[in-house]
């Protein structure tokens, strides 16, 4: 009889190990837990959900934070061993913006479990692809800091960069709409500094205890074990709508920063405030930019998924491709530097991970440029077991207040320790440092120095290389000396509380294009919301970044606008917009770096293949080819076939910048006849691409049902030089096309 499934699992008969006289195992009998809850289905989901940020069951919190509180059947929290927790929205403080202290027994407890929850493939950033390189220094930084990687100008410093999405496992696809790790491992002549950036320069939460909620959160659902690598459904958007403080970052993740076209073309931040420190102890603050040297660029949603379907390694494919043809990404090192006196005149706190400091306030200074230009030799060996950890700093930089840069510091080597198995893996090649490694650590499990000599401890009597080393007071790292002082208390302190101000001067910075791709990545992820009140919610908090914006997804959703969130603090509207936060800031300037796809068939023109062909490879960009038939195709005049890169099936156009037509006479005809030409053609025009052509493929305009749409981004070869063609190309896409 089939079960009925809608039953509670405790009406079921208990299943029971055989019993020993039956030949079964002997098990004790271990004390039963309370009945897991069920989950409400789907379609009643909504009415066990209606929670909204302040009733009698939550208060807010100073800082703006959301506390909901026990009772009503909502148990106290407790600690895993059973100690019941005040407050799981704060770390435990000295002072109202003091560091995190070490005796804050809740939170190691809490990142402790989190960082070994998973074996051995990383949490977070688990889906990852490095390469090496070289960081080269532009200037003599030693007024700012006594780091020798920026000591002298032209001083090259090797270095390992690991590029990642944040939510996926190792085997999902690369285009996801999420945030991109972008971390540096700098081996310097003083010890490994590592530069643990995000290509978005904020985060969605502004305390480390919070983190793993986060995570938990955008991960796959645990009762369904889907979506993989997506943001897009009940238990983000849930969490998200309760923290107002993750609304800045949301703009971010809803922005084209979130499908980067490539990961040579995004830019890469340290997010967190940290300070330059000169020999003498003089301290300056520091955020960290890379910025890359080819500009800037994004897919649109729907490339993305046929890419992720096309090509699910495509950036992967990119950067690998890219470095083996001699095509070296750059990015340049840029620093916001500033004192003191900014920090306390800004008009937010610059310990908040959830703001930034706009560029037309602080211009960015350009310190030094990143080249990579070696693959990896084995991507385990490597890309995998490479370990960054933010509290890898050298003598010269230096932290901050910053909680959530506190937990990270606190984290990572748990983390670290975790996933690669023994305290020793600052042995492995990839982690190793470049210089003398010095200390009295011992043994431990995979070892492989061999410790001599007598002493291993400090102090010992022995004279010579049988002493060992000795701390260095002066050229040792010296933590910038600073005073600390207040009750210790878990209170987040009333500078971080407001989380709406410049989420909506991020909106405001943003191109009309850019702000309609927003306003549909709301649209679409909370369309994959079961439970209404969820995205009610969220739309209310809009409502305090854009009143526009709020309307836009309200409308895309066919729902009624809510009222407004009432905020923490009032959101301010007189935030000038910042240019830099466009990618509109940082266009390429030429095709260089990227892709051309070039359709042909046989009786295509040898001659202007060619010329076509030189004028991209010309400006750095690449060509590649597709037919009918990957065998090739026998081109105009010739008698034997000359190979393509690409069958149509194989080929689609969202694997290329911009697309040609070629094929010419009765192969234009024949090839018309493939489907896959219909949406090689109508793709690469309603993605805004620029289009060449040749009279010849009029068939495959035809087909793709844009003959009578062509614009000025639609190039006729017949009467547009290749040159000139090429350099239309550095426009990448016509916004203004109507599609």
């Amino acid at each position: 009889m089939a079960t009925d499934r809608t039953t509670p699992a405790t009406d079921q008969p208990e299943a029971r190990p055989p019993a020993v006289e039956d030949g079964g195992p002997h098990l004790p009998d271990y004390p039963q837990g309370p009945p897991v809850p069920r989950p409400p289905t789907p379609s009643v989901a909504g009415a066990h959900a209606d929670n909204p940020l302040y009733t009698a069951s939550t208060e807010p919190g100073r800082g703006g934070e959301l506390h909901q509180l026990p009772g009503d059947g909502v148990p106290r929290m407790t600690t895993a061993h059973g100690q019941p927790i005040s407050d799981n929205q704060n770390s435990l403080t000295a002072g109202e913006r003091g560091p995190v202290l070490l005796e804050d027994h809740v939170l190691r407890e809490k990142l402790f479990h989190f960082d070994h929850e998973r074996i051995p493939e990383r949490v977070v950033h688990a889906r990852g692809y490095g390469a090496h390189g070289t960081f080269t220094a532009a200037e003599d930084l030693s007024d700012l800091t006594r780091a020798s990687l920026f000591g002298r100008a032209g001083k090259q410093t090797p270095v390992f960069v690991r590029f990642s999405t944040v939510v996926g496992n190792k085997g999902s696809f690369d285009l996801a709409r999420d945030v991109r790790g972008f971390a540096t491992k700098f081996y310097t002549d003083e010890g490994n500094w590592d530069l643990v950036a995000n290509n978005i320069p904020v985060f969605f939460i502004q305390d480390p205890i919070k983190f793993p909620d986060l995570v938990h959160a955008v991960k796959e659902e645990q009762d369904r074990g889907w979506p993989q690598a997506a943001s897009a459904h009940d238990t983000f958007w849930d969490f998200v709508s309760l923290m107002p403080e993750s609304t800045h970052m949301l703009l971010w993740q809803m922005s084209d920063r979130a499908i980067p076209r490539s990961y040579r073309f995004m830019q890469g931040f340290g997010v967190h405030t940290f300070r330059f420190v000169s020999a003498e102890g003089r301290s300056t603050f520091v955020k960290f930019h890379w910025v890359p040297r080819q500009g800037l660029q994004s897919v649109v949603w729907n490339e993305a998924m046929k890419i992720n379907g096309a090509d699910p390694d495509f950036h992967r494919r990119d950067l690998w491709t890219a470095i083996q043809n001699g095509d070296y990404p750059e990015w340049d090192l840029g620093v916001q530097l500033f004192d003191e006196e900014f920090a306390d005149s800004f008009e937010f706190d610059v310990l908040d991970p959830t703001k930034i400091i706009p560029e037309e306030q602080v211009p960015l200074r350009v310190i030094g440029t990143l080249r990579l230009d070696r693959v990896v030799d084995n991507m385990f060996a490597e890309t995998e077991q490479v370990a960054f950890m933010t509290q890898n700093v050298v003598p010269g930089i230096d932290f901050t207040n910053d909680p959530l840069l506190q937990g990270r510091n606190f984290s990572y080597l748990d983390t670290q320790l975790k996933r690669l198995g023994s305290t020793n893996f600052a042995q492995l090649p990839v982690n190793a440092p470049r210089c003398p490694v010095m200390h009295f650590q011992r043994d431990g499990h995979m070892q492989m120095g061999r410790q001599a000599g007598r002493a291993n401890y400090e102090p010992n009597s022995f004279a010579g290389p049988a002493a060992g080393p000795r701390a260095d007071h002066e050229a040792g790292f010296r933590t910038v000396a600073r005073e600390e002082s207040g009750p210790t208390r878990r209170l987040r302190p009333e500078s971080f509380a407001d989380h709406y101000s410049q989420a909506g001067q991020f909106y405001r910075s943003q191109t009309r294009p850019e702000q309609e791709h927003i306003w549909m990545a709301f649209i679409f992820e909370l369309s994959k919301c079961e439970i209404p009140q969820i995205r009610q919610r969220m739309v209310a908090n809009l409502r305090n970044v854009d009143e526009e914006l709020a309307q836009k997804v309200a409308d895309g959703l066919g729902m009624d606008l809510p009222g407004a969130t009432e905020p923490a603090v009032p959101p301010r509207p007189d935030l000038p917009p910042s240019p830099a936060l466009s990618f509109a800031a940082r266009p390429p300037q030429d095709f260089g770096g990227r892709k051309l796809g070039i359709l042909v068939s046989d009786g295509t023109d040898a001659a202007l293949l060619e010329r076509v062909r030189a004028a991209v490879e010309a400006v750095g960009g690449m060509v590649e080819t597709i037919g009918l038939h990957v065998g090739g195709v026998v081109l105009a005049g010739e008698q034997t076939r000359t190979p393509v890169d690409h069958k149509i099936d194989a080929g689609p156009s969202v694997l290329f910048d911009a697309v040609a037509l070629l094929a010419d006479g009765a192969g234009a005809v024949e090839l018309a006849g493939h489907p896959n030409v219909k949406d090689f053609v109508a793709d690469a025009f309603t993605h805004y691409k620029h289009i060449g052509y040749v009279a010849g493929s009029r068939p495959l305009l035809d087909r793709g049902g844009i003959t009578d749409q062509l614009d000025e981004a639609c190039h006729d070869l017949g009467s547009v030089s290749p040159g000139d063609f090429v350099a239309a190309l550095a426009g990448l896409r016509n916004w203004d096309r109507d599609v």
